[in-house]
């Protein structure tokens, strides 16, 4: 579609690369399949993007989104409220973990994480901390695009161009045992070191300083990092001891993706605030969500007090009654225990690309995984810059989408291919996922 290069500006995307090409245009989906404007089938083994968990074509979905903007298309959540946003909050507080009872929504995954700095900073002030701003996040890790969230955010390659950024990002190593840099052989004795990791850097800044540690339950960016066992146990009890904020960034991780409706609970940790997204309307209406302590709340609930923050589309009337037909059909459905049932089968046909000499790694939980590739498997060595440059963008992308897969091959760590489908998917979407990866791999090695 020619209006796509001359009109339209993708995210992330190097607009030069369809100077003489035409841009791919999905215009249908239906179940774990999406269809592009020449009529070709692609297996959506990314669902969008971490998002259409209940799968595409759902028509209660976009009807509970008429509905609903028949009734009441818009009303702002600035000192009012309205019927579907009182009830989806109760509901998502109804099965958040521990005493997260308190819902304050935004429009995305950025935004709730600048929600939940936000909170944080402003919470301390009201105790009588007001030099706690600071937050601990990441090596590598993805926590959004907007100025707060990209100074939490550890991926130096897409923070450079808009520097000064907002200051207090303070960075500790992640959880990628297979490229441990401490204790290589022993996954329990690592997730110790890098729960410990987190302590000292909350002692070097000096706890006073310190708001919050940010953490995904399982690390998006750098290829899906799941945490050892016993870590989210000991950065608890690190928070605990330094009186620090744990804030669960569950934009990917909640709503199934872990077979959970929050990855916490899959992990067995209790967090101050969860951030979440996506998932919450499988992406057929834009909402996210702060979701905090009662604790949180209570400073706020003096006669002059006000969190003094908001935003125009936060809580949107069609989006709530979206995210609340959506949740019918994860309850209908049980689309979290469809992934515990299948999360087995899933890892399990995906290790058997670790037979190809390019593939080191595959690692995830639930319906989330990396797959890191690599020059040699003895050794781990990685791809350099070039050869990165080459075979994820000059190759992978395309091969595997010409292929009938829609995926993310990514470099920001090491190169990895990253698969998250939407829930509904089975053994076929597997089986399917596995064929065209190997061939498409197969062909990559071929051409180092």
């Amino acid at each position: 579609m020619a209006n796509a290069t001359d009109h339209l500006w993708m995210h992330f995307t190097r607009m030069s690369s369809y100077r003489d090409g035409e841009v791919p245009t999905i215009v249908r989906g239906d179940g774990a399949y999406v269809w592009d404007s020449q009529g070709r089938r692609y297996l959506d083994g990314l669902a969008g993007l971490f998002v259409v968990n209940a799968g595409h074509g759902r028509t209660e979905l976009a009807e509970a989104a008429a509905k609903q903007a028949a009734e009441l298309a818009y009303f702002p959540l600035w000192s009012y409220a309205h019927p579907t946003a009182v009830e989806l909050a109760s509901r998502i507080a109804s099965l958040a973990p521990g005493d997260l009872n308190r819902v304050f929504f935004t429009t995305g995954g950025s935004e709730a994480v600048e929600a939940a700095w936000k909170l944080a900073r402003a919470y301390y002030k009201r105790v009588g901390k007001p030099n706690k701003h600071k937050v601990v996040s990441r090596h590598i890790a993805y926590h959004g695009t907007s100025m707060g969230a990209l100074s939490i955010t550890g991926l130096p390659g897409i923070k450079a161009d808009f520097e000064p950024l907002v200051p207090g990002g303070i960075k500790v190593p992640n959880t990628n045992f297979y490229r441990a840099p401490e204790h290589g052989d022993s996954l329990l004795d690592f997730g110790r070191w890098a729960a410990e990791e987190i302590g000292r850097a909350i002692e070097r800044e000096g706890p006073e300083t310190v708001a919050a540690v940010f953490l995904e339950p399982v690390q998006n960016s750098g290829g899906c990092f799941p945490p050892p066992p016993g870590y989210f146990e000991r950065v608890r009890e690190i928070c605990d001891a330094y009186d620090v904020l744990l804030v669960s960034d569950e934009v990917i991780c909640a709503w199934g993706r872990l077979g959970y409706y929050f990855g916490a609970e899959r992990y067995g940790y209790q967090p101050d605030i969860i951030t979440t997204a996506k998932g919450l309307t499988s992406g057929y209406a834009p909402l996210g969500a702060m979701i905090a302590s009662d604790k949180l709340m209570e400073p706020f609930l003096s006669d002059s007090s006000m969190f003094a923050h908001g935003v125009t589309f936060g809580g949107h009337p069609v989006s709530c009654a979206v995210a609340l037909a959506n949740l019918d059909v994860f309850a209908r459905e049980d689309l979290t225990g469809h992934v515990r049932s299948l999360e087995g089968a899933f890892r399990s046909t995906l290790e058997r690309l670790l037979d190809l000499p390019i593939v080191g790694d595959v690692r995830g939980d639930g319906f989330f995984y990396g797959i890191e590739l690599v020059k040699d498997k003895t050794t781990r060595e990685t791809f350099n810059e070039d050869e990165s440059e080459r075979l994820l963008r000059g190759f992978l992308s395309t091969a595997l989408f010409q292929a009938g897969l829609y995926c993310r091959a990514d470099d920001r760590g090491d190169p990895v291919v990253q698969l998250a489908p939407p829930l509904i998917c089975e053994q076929q979407q597997f089986d399917e996922m596995e064929q065209i990866l190997r061939a498409v791999l197969t062909e990559a090695w071929q051409r180092l």
